[in-house]
């Protein structure tokens, strides 16, 4: 929420910040106390005095300075979230000076100079151990100049939306299109042809959700930095998506579908206050070009035997389990184990409709007993995957926990599409992974998600401000919610030009063409 105490609050907060302590040695002391209890668990500070406290589920000490001293807004010295326990709300505003920008800064810089501390003390150890038994100076080379991979601050509960944006920052060409983007236009009333930055407190119908990726993109990519905050990114969100307000629990998936439609309507230059399902007309952008694909279905009337045929756009395809693998126990030859072939594959067979369902036929004139089939038309260029893993038992919304397999590379998806014999070439229809967002937890409401994304050739595991380096082994066997495959064979220079003349088109006026409906399920 946008707190209105944090000016009087945050006046004396960067002159009360402790200075860079160190001991006699040298070394930089950067953990956090509570000066009521000692305990180093969840340390908050206050921005009014300085003062450090644990928090309410510790022995609640930060509580207890807030109603002894009515300072009110505090922040978290560890993930750097601001929560004010007046408004007893998360807070994702700033002051017009930046200030909790800058305490975030200095606390970043202590928590950067602390690690470089422990490593340059770690390299020394092994160089001393080293010198029995041969000094290991090519490693200690290459872990000195590896580049750091920013990480994304928790706001309360936004682990679904990282996980979406380090997934999508890692998919090269979405991420360099938004990094490259002279500007944002938009062309409703006065704000036509002005550049919009500052988002905050603009009305709904003016905010810039692509200059917000944008921005929270290119401090991804640039690096240099152990995590940054997308406080602004949300702000906007809850601007312009009010079901995002608050700091429970959201799903990545229905994230992702909101974003990417945002996204796609404010690029074709027509500013969307309404329903992200909404038909709008437009060109093309760089959403609909990376993840847009067309599927045909195909609804037979088993009474007359007429069929009819409809090609939708989809910007991702949600995936059942199909219900053979569900039961826990396991065959000894394996035959249970669930692939992502195996939901590909009851994706696009044959499925008898519900009564509730029957097809209206044209030539019988009511509704009669009907099939429906899926293909794949056009496949997309980023092959957006969800697996559905809720699903609502009664009054309850249950988790699927079943694993399914995917590969890492090589998936073919000739096998599902319409005329595989009319593809290009082989190459054509094979996708390789790039990303997976998971899901951890019994329940839609709670849990936590993380994301694995390969970035120059290593797979890394995100984990809101942690970005560590995985093996391949630990991607397999994760339990993916979304799965990101990037196809093959794509033309470069085609792709080049195809984003260029996407973003030089943000400067003329849209034509008219149809909006994709994001999700096919």
């Amino acid at each position: 929420m946008e707190c209105p105490h944090l000016v009087n609050s945050v006046k004396q907060g960067v002159a009360a910040l402790p200075v860079t302590r160190k001991t006699n040695n040298g070394e930089i002391l950067t953990t956090w106390v509570c000066a009521g209890c000692r305990s180093s668990k969840s340390p908050w500070m206050c921005l009014s005095c300085g003062i450090i406290a644990c928090g309410r589920y510790v022995n609640g000490h930060a509580k207890k300075h807030y109603e002894e001293c009515q300072h009110s807004v505090c922040i978290n010295c560890e993930n750097l979230s601001v929560f004010c326990y007046e408004c007893d709300e998360f807070v994702v505003n700033d002051t017009k000076a930046g200030a909790v920008q800058q305490i975030r800064q200095i606390l970043q810089d202590i928590a950067s100079a602390q690690l470089d501390n422990k490593r340059l003390k770690n390299s020394k150890d092994h160089v001393s151990d080293g010198d029995e038994e041969g000094p290991p100076k090519k490693k200690l080379a290459t872990n000195n100049t590896k580049p750091s991979i920013p990480g994304l601050r928790n706001l309360g509960n936004t682990c679904f939306m990282n996980a979406v944006l380090q997934s999508l920052s890692n998919i090269h060409q979405f991420c360099c299109y938004f990094k490259d983007l002279p500007a944002v236009e938009l062309r409703n009333g006065k704000s036509a042809g002005k550049r919009i930055y500052n988002t905050r407190n603009l009305k709904h119908d003016d905010v810039s959700l692509v200059e917000e990726v944008r921005k929270t993109l290119c401090a991804l990519w640039q690096g240099g930095q152990s995590a940054i905050s997308p406080d602004s990114l949300f702000s906007v969100m809850w601007k312009i998506f009010p079901r995002f307000r608050g700091y429970q629990q959201q799903d990545a998936h229905e994230f992702m579908r909101y974003l990417l439609d945002r996204l796609h309507t404010e690029l074709q230059g027509t500013l969307w206050p309404g329903n992200p399902r909404r038909q709008t007309n437009g060109t093309s952008t760089i959403v609909t070009f990376m993840f847009g694909g067309l599927l045909l279905s195909q609804v037979h009337c088993v009474v007359c035997e007429s069929f009819y045929k409809k090609i939708d756009p989809f910007l991702d395809v949600s995936l059942d389990i199909p219900q053979r693998f569900r039961s826990r126990s396991k065959s000894k030859d394996g035959s249970r184990l669930c692939r992502i072939q195996d939901c590909l594959q009851s994706f696009t067979e044959v499925e008898e409709l519900a009564e509730s369902e029957h097809y209206m036929c044209t030539n019988c004139q009511k509704r009669q007993p009907s099939t429906k089939k899926f293909w794949f038309r056009k496949l997309p260029n980023v092959l957006c995957m969800h697996i559905k893993r809720f699903q609502w038992t009664g009054f309850l919304r249950s988790k699927i926990d079943v694993f399914v397999q995917f590969p890492l590379r090589g998936l073919d998806l000739r096998p599902y599409i319409l005329k595989p014999e009319e593809s290009p070439d082989s190459e054509s229809t094979i996708y390789d992974l790039k990303a997976v967002v998971i899901h951890q937890g019994s329940g839609a409401g709670c849990g936590h998600y993380v994301a694995f994304a390969k970035n120059d050739g290593q797979w890394f595991c995100f984990n809101d401000t942690s970005v560590s380096p995985v093996q391949e082994a630990a991607v397999t066997r994760c339990k993916a919610y979304i799965l990101y495959y990037i196809r093959r064979k794509a033309t470069q220079d085609d792709c080049f030009q195809l984003v260029t003349s996407l973003q030089e088109e943000l400067l003329t006026e849209p034509s008219a063409s149809p909006s994709p409906s994001s999700t096919a399920s």
